[in-house]
């Protein structure tokens, strides 16, 4: 006689959303991300001034924006967990997921940067105290990230991370406010100023703000997908601690059991 066993799928590793919320964010990102794409590069008339490099910041300002946001989360995250009221293993990993799109992002804001004052301001990098202090947030939770790759206990890391975090943090004001702190190259806040009076208009103003949106839900979207990333990998380390914890008690009597046999004799 045969049995039959059938076999079930593993069950689909917890999100910050349900799936039933994460799919359609994600179309509804493309959607967004498609629009910005015609608009950035269509419909939206070119700058008097710089010409279509102003197209460029309809990236570099929501990667810009981004940065912030992650970075904030990832803050915020790591002040939860020291809070022993509040620690859970939950923000740890949110905390690490929003560090890995605040780098990624951060990245791109360089980048876009260097792309957009190249014919601008006739260089692809000026010591400016706004790119030099972006250029150390990004190695900053470059270092944050390999931080959280150093063995040790969960719970003695997550609290180590979530320290670096909030002192990786401090730089992000100093990014924001450097352009009014300090004489730079770098434009006055053209959108996130102190008096959030966007100095921009019509369907470029629209586009930009387009693109903020866009972005924002990118993030959330990729956060999500991050993190259920980071639930498969601890329940694989977890997998593997067990597995290497059984060979070893399997050694062990191993070789035990001869000594025994030997002595009975």
């Amino acid at each position: 006689m045969t049995t039959s066993t059938t076999r079930t799928a593993p069950p689909a590793p917890a999100g910050l959303f349900p799936r039933a919320v994460s799919r359609p964010l994600g179309w509804v990102t493309l959607v967004a991300l498609a629009v910005l794409v015609l608009f950035g590069l269509g419909a939206t008339p070119a700058d008097a001034i710089q010409g279509d490099a102003v197209r460029l910041l309809y990236l570099h300002v929501p990667t810009a924006w981004l940065a912030y946001l992650a970075f904030g989360v990832t803050s915020l995250a790591s002040a939860l967990y020291l809070w022993p009221r509040t620690r859970r293993q939950a923000y740890d990993r949110i905390a690490g997921a929003s560090a890995e799109l605040g780098v990624v992002f951060t990245g791109l804001t360089l980048v876009m940067g260097s792309l957009w004052g190249r014919p601008i301001w006739g260089v692809w990098w000026a010591w400016d105290a706004r790119l030099v202090t972006t250029a150390v947030l990004f190695f900053l939770y470059l270092g944050y990230l390999a931080l959280r790759r150093v063995p040790g206990s969960a719970d003695g890391n997550a609290k180590r991370n979530s320290i670096a975090a909030l002192i990786a943090f401090l730089d992000v004001p100093i990014v924001h406010f450097s352009v009014t702190w300090w004489r730079t190259l770098h434009q006055q806040g053209t959108v996130f100023n102190s008096d959030l009076n966007a100095k921009i208009h019509g369907s470029m103003a629209f586009t930009l703000w387009w693109g903020v949106l866009a972005f924002t839900l990118l993030f959330v979207w990729l956060l999500d997908l991050r993190y259920r990333l980071a639930v498969l990998e601890d329940g694989l380390a977890d997998a593997e601690l067990d597995l290497a914890i059984a060979e070893r008690v399997s050694a062990d009597d191993a070789t035990r059991e001869p000594v025994a046999d030997g002595s009975a004799r």
